[in-house]
């Protein structure tokens, strides 16, 4: 049950003023977020990572400069379980970064990954025929059909060519599992909570309707 952040401008925008609020968020959560963290940017059309062990707001480093693209992922490790840096997102397969955030029961799938969310992510690949979203659409709904209890299922993915995926669903907590977007000027930002903007008044944030599969 992690905290999920993506912003993406036509323009680029300073790194920090994401993920400042998004460390608040973190920390201040009713759910612990403190089994590590990472981030996700584009820089000269290549995805930079970085992933730390420590809670968000223990960590004081911060990617410099600016970007058009960044996630960032804030983890509350299922039952405590597999807590490491290798299993921080957001995971990268050369060209995607993927983020998750959810709960799954009793899933019968057959699929290499050292958690969960690596499952989830490699499976959804199996699909791919050069349509990723088609590939979300049909390697999610599968996996739903082989889940015996799916509390929430909330994704992003985010390729080198500034497509973002986002795909999320719930079937309980909506106060804690619904997304939420909204756009500042040139940059739209989907996060798991709303934040306050850098212009007086903040920005408008929409609730991300249940059951949302879209390409952005």
């Amino acid at each position: 049950m992690c905290r999920l952040l993506c912003v993406r401008g036509r323009e680029d925008f300073p790194i920090h003023q994401h993920l400042a609020p998004f460390t608040q968020i973190a920390r201040d959560s009713r759910e612990y977020q403190g089994h590590g963290w990472g981030c996700a940017w584009l820089e000269d059309g290549r995805w930079r990572l970085y992933h730390d062990i420590r809670p968000i707001w223990e960590d004081d480093w911060r990617p410099p400069g600016r970007t058009t693209l960044l996630l960032a992922h804030a983890r509350s490790a299922f039952r405590d379980e597999g807590i490491g840096v290798e299993n921080n997102m957001p995971f990268h397969d050369g060209e995607r970064v993927f983020i998750f955030n959810g709960e799954l029961h009793g899933v019968r799938i057959k699929e290499r990954g050292r958690i969960g969310a690596e499952k989830v992510f490699n499976f959804v690949k199996r699909f791919d025929r050069g349509d990723f979203r088609f590939a979300l659409e049909r390697g999610l709904e599968v996996i739903q059909r082989r889940t015996r209890y799916m509390r929430a299922m909330n994704l992003i993915v985010a390729d080198t060519g500034r497509r973002v995926h986002l795909a999320t669903t719930f079937r309980e907590d909506p106060r804690y599992f619904q997304m939420h977007t909204t756009v500042q000027g040139s940059t739209r930002v989907i996060c798991s909570e709303p934040y306050p903007g850098l212009s007086h008044p903040g920005p408008t944030w929409t609730p991300v309707p249940n059951g949302t599969l879209t390409a952005l």
